[in-house]
């Protein structure tokens, strides 16, 4: 399997954060056009701004944190040349699951939902983080050539 396919969903994940960022600054200008927002204290704290604005802030805070996992281990895994099908598979799920979160997140907002996505987008993770071991232990302990 090409090893280079693991970036696809890693720079899916990558265009979902440049999606949070101009929602933010869409509803930051909106806000401030409609003089929403305590000025004399919107540069120290969050909550000056309105709550719609609060979201997408805060998802886009979400997109430094799960994510940053997910990078070094789609990194780690193509380096070690170590990307298989259920890595792919696991990625592409991760990146999507971020996409489906942004859009719940920064919408309805409805934390069941929003938590059971999250969940998800974890568990595509956590297999990432054991395909990764499997790949570290390979390379650091490789068996022996069949005589």
């Amino acid at each position: 399997m090409n090893p280079n396919l693991i970036l696809m969903p890693a720079l899916l994940q990558v265009f979902t954060t440049f999606i949070a960022y101009t929602l933010m600054r869409i509803r930051r200008n909106r806000a401030s056009r409609n003089g929403e927002v305590n000025e004399s204290r919107r540069a120290l704290d969050d909550d000056a701004w309105p709550d719609y604005v609060r979201q997408a802030n805060n998802n886009v805070r979400n997109q430094f944190e799960l994510p940053v996992l997910f990078y070094f281990l789609t990194l780690l895994l193509w380096n070690l040349h170590a990307v298989g099908p259920w890595s792919l598979g696991a990625a592409w799920l991760f990146a999507l699951s971020r996409l489906l979160h942004l859009m719940v997140h920064t919408g309805r907002n409805h934390l069941p939902t929003r938590r059971l996505v999250f969940t998800f987008g974890l568990g595509m993770v956590f297999l990432l983080f054991l395909s990764a071991i499997g790949a570290v232990w390979s390379a650091a302990f490789p068996l022996p050539a069949p005589a």
